[in-house]
């Protein structure tokens, strides 16, 4: 119910934009379309683990998080193509009326929770979700570098398709979404975590010193691939802590260490290569994303899980 709420959320903000706004009523409407991506994704979260198996959540996590990825990397092109066939008013009614579809989709999904008649009150910050959010959001910082600053770096060694490595990493995300989302349940989440952590920071340095195309392009490959499977795993470590009534707690918790790590990732890439050069940027974010680990295996030794079998598996 929650997550159908934060559907309504985004649906209201894309409807606004159809009103003659200033400024400030525009500012209104994107706070109110931040509210509902960050009620929607955790709740979201929390409904899939609510209907998986617990021997495959790490794969169908990881395969909802796919989703949202596919969404922010076809939503701008569809909101070109609309844009140029008939103008920014029909951009902001395909924005509001195509959260309303995925509405309808989600009333004939069973919701499987019940709510407690006196649950406990949870703090603002979810004890449980810190550690692996912290990992998450040390991860995030690599994502926020390549985004930022692939292309500049390459164009300054004179390669000029920057931009298909970015692509690659993002191909990379999808492939190993698919055909390697069964490792955190199999392997167990913690060191599949781990492992993914290490294959980021290679990938980052990587590109750091490529100096043709191709070595760069198997860097965005080994980030990519990396990348695909840090959030589903510590996302997975995170709820294996928690019973059902403190889930959607716990997940909020962790994607605000997600979003943080992204926003601050690249401000401090951007201060990294100021301070040294491009190259810089990215083996500081390799070494966060090497740091990470320490916080992922205490993440996992840390506790059991709230169903008294071990996280790492």
């Amino acid at each position: 119910r929650t997550a159908l709420v934060g559907v309504l959320l985004v649906s209201a903000a894309g409807f606004l934009y159809l009103l003659p706004l200033g400024l400030g009523a525009l500012i209104v409407a994107r706070l109110i379309l931040g509210i509902g991506e960050g009620t929607l994704y955790p709740a979201g979260s929390a409904w899939i683990v609510d209907l998986s198996p617990p021997a495959r959540r790490g794969r169908i996590l990881g395969l909802y998080g796919l989703a949202v990825w596919g969404g922010l990397a076809v939503g701008p092109l569809l909101g070109i193509l609309i844009h140029n066939a008939a103008g920014y008013d029909a951009v902001w009614l395909f924005a509001g009326l195509l959260p309303l579809a995925g509405a309808l989709a989600g009333f004939a999904v069973a919701d499987p929770f019940e709510p407690l008649a006196h649950a406990e009150p949870h703090p603002l910050v979810a004890p449980e979700a810190v550690r692996p959010g912290v990992a998450v959001g040390l991860a995030g910082i690599g994502y926020a570098t390549i985004a930022a600053f692939v292309v500049l770096l390459l164009e300054r060694r004179g390669i000029d398709e920057g931009a298909a490595v970015f692509a690659a990493f993002g191909g990379a995300i999808v492939l190993s979404r698919l055909a390697l989302g069964h490792l955190p349940d199999q392997i167990g989440p913690g060191p599949c975590a781990v492992a993914a952590t290490i294959a980021e920071a290679l990938g980052l340095v990587t590109i750091a010193v490529a100096e043709i195309l191709p070595l760069a392009l198997l860097g965005g490959i080994a980030m990519g691939a990396g990348f695909a499977l840090i959030n589903p795993s510590l996302m997975l470590i995170a709820v294996d802590q928690v019973g059902a009534s403190a889930r959607g707690a716990t997940l909020g918790t962790f994607t605000a260490f997600f979003d943080l790590g992204v926003g601050v990732g690249a401000p401090l890439a951007g201060l990294a290569a100021a301070l040294t050069d491009y190259e810089g940027a990215f083996l500081l974010a390799a070494a966060l994303a090497l740091a990470s680990t320490a916080t992922i295996y205490f993440s996992a030794h840390g506790r059991g899980s709230a169903r008294g079998t071990p996280i790492v598996r």
